[in-house]
């Protein structure tokens, strides 16, 4: 039997593979990173159990990856910082992604809530 912070995790990664998947290669320019920040965001939070989604893409890096004159690059994860907070009955997820080694990573930050024994309520 799954247990709510088992399948509040579940949760977390399915949202992380659909943000990631669904919106890598979409066109970004410095002018249009608000916007696709609100997309991202509102697109995710559509999901079952996604309390919270936040997403800061960073001007300067988007500027900095544009290597043609048509003045847009593609949003890729070096590009963004995003965090994610499921709510699945009593358990609370808190993930985030980061950068480590050139790579995307989509980690728990914490698990909170749950049953006795579920091991939770710490961070990893």
């Amino acid at each position: 039997m799954v247990t709510d912070p088992q399948q509040a995790c579940f949760e977390a990664g399915i949202k992380f593979g659909s943000l990631y998947h669904q919106f890598a290669g979409t066109p970004v320019s410095p002018d249009s990173t608000r916007s696709l920040e609100t997309a991202v965001a509102d697109s995710i939070e559509n999901q079952p159990h996604c309390a919270a989604v936040t997403v800061e893409i960073d001007d300067e890096a988007v500027a900095a990856d544009i290597a043609h004159e048509n003045g847009y690059t593609e949003l890729s994860g070096h590009l963004m910082e995003v965090e994610m907070r499921i709510e699945y009955e009593a358990v609370t997820v808190r993930t985030r992604m980061e950068m480590e080694d050139g790579y995307p990573l989509m980690k728990l930050v914490a698990v909170e809530g749950g049953r006795d024994g579920d091991g939770v309520g710490s961070e990893p």
